[in-house]
């Protein structure tokens, strides 16, 4: 594979510190929240774990990919105004699909770089259950006999037409290309939920979770927004689809393409969630006397096939590898997004891998894979999980349909 794309080095830029909701299955107690509100939720909890003030946000990147609601063109605006950030700050909303999340620390790195802001407030949301049933067809009207062209956005939108092929197609192309079989993939899959399970029961995971109840949102002068949990949940405070998924089990699954080797229980889950992150200067940190979770070292993002696309983070890693002069060696963990297991056992094998630094706490397989939230959540986990283990080096990674690749390299200076 080759490693063409682009890169961007960071020298002071961090990560004050990061959280996320809980990740929620797909149709349930979180079905009837917005991805606004979801990320306003979020934002406001960062600020007050980091003790930022809402008035230092210089920028606010946020990213969503499927609107949840018909208020999407406002969402990177309602979420910043009611999050307190000053009126005159701006918004953008960014869209690199699976790798939407990465992509808003790249820009914050970019940003405070370049002198535009000391502190950018990062927000990826994603409601899979809000994904509407959509049509692009009748904007003149209904023929007699014509088809109606009503579809379902998410499933739809798994389809990559240039290739015309779905994205689980291009997991079986990798499985095929590197001699992946199912039974390697049900073992991946059960390690995941093992991993997850492990992590959850020991709390590691609700040190970066904000429990999520019915709530109201005030903003002076504007309209209150709220959060209600749907059937009879009070609250809700633990990632709901991790469990103890056992080899033998997996393998009962019923395959999505006959012959093939990815399953229900061996792909990323759908859920909803969302995370945000402050990332800030050195110089804001230390003036402000602001604990750091890691530095934001550099960025890269490659093209590959879209038939293969899943292999992306494969060149992407490889791009920041030889841009830094770093090795393998040298990356203590690796946070690589698990759409597909095949995919990401893919990735491993290119590359050389050691899986044992890999996914550590369990990947999107047990925990879920909410597109635009999934980054910030992946980074977020990547450095605590460094901090914990007193590594130096990490990566966090995703492939993006389509056909690419994005990476984020991150330091724990502790550890030097």
């Amino acid at each position: 594979m080759t490693s063409k794309g682009f890169f961007n080095a960071f020298n002071d830029v961090w990560m004050l510190d990061g959280v996320r909701t809980p990740m929620v299955d797909y149709c349930g107690a979180f079905s009837q929240l917005s991805p606004t509100d979801m990320g306003i939720k979020v934002a406001r909890e960062i600020l007050k774990r980091t003790g930022v003030p809402a008035t230092d946000i210089g920028s606010v990147i946020t990213g969503n990919m499927a609107p949840g609601d018909f208020g999407q063109f406002m969402l990177p605006r309602h979420i910043g105004l009611y999050a307190g950030v000053p009126q005159e700050v701006p918004a953008l909303m960014a869209q690199r699909i699976c790798g939407t999340g990465f992509e808003l620390f790249r820009q914050a790195g970019e940003q405070i770089q370049a002198g535009a802001c000391e502190a950018a407030l990062v927000v990826g949301t994603e409601s899979m259950t809000r994904n509407p049933i959509a049509a692009f067809d009748h904007r003149t009207g209904f023929k007699l006999g014509a088809p109606v062209g009503f579809k379902d956005y998410m499933w739809e939108a798994l389809t990559d037409s240039a290739p015309g092929i779905d994205m689980i197609q291009t997991a079986e192309n990798l499985a095929k290309q590197y001699g992946i079989t199912r039974a390697d993939v049900d073992a991946f899959a059960s390690k995941s939920f093992a991993k997850a399970v492990a992590a959850q029961a020991s709390g590691f995971l609700a040190g970066e979770i904000v429990p999520v109840a019915n709530e109201t949102f005030e903003l002076d002068g504007y309209a209150s927004r709220s959060m209600r949990l749907a059937g009879k949940a009070k609250e809700i405070s633990a990632d709901t689809h991790p469990r103890i998924s056992p080899v033998e089990v997996l393998a009962g699954l019923r395959t999505v393409f006959p012959g093939g080797v990815q399953t229900g229980g061996n792909s990323s889950a759908l859920v909803d969630a969302a995370a945000a992150a402050i990332v800030a200067s050195g110089a804001y940190a230390t003036a402000g006397g602001h604990q750091r979770l890691g530095r934001i070292a550099a960025a890269a993002v490659v093209g590959v096939p879209p038939e293969i696309m899943g292999i992306g983070p494969a060149p992407a890693i490889r791009l920041l590898l030889a841009r830094t002069g770093l090795t393998l060696a040298d990356i203590g963990r690796f946070e690589i997004n698990e759409a597909q297991g095949a995919q990401t056992l893919a990735v491993g094998r290119e590359l050389g891998l050691d899986l044992a630094r890999l996914n550590v706490n369990g990947g999107a397989t047990a925990l879920g894979h909410p597109l635009a939230a999934t980054g910030v959540r992946l980074t977020i986990t990547l450095a605590r999980e460094m901090q914990r283990s007193g590594v130096r080096w990490g990566i966090s990674s995703a492939c993006v349909g389509g056909g690419q690749g994005i990476a984020l390299l991150v330091e724990n200076p502790q550890a030097a």
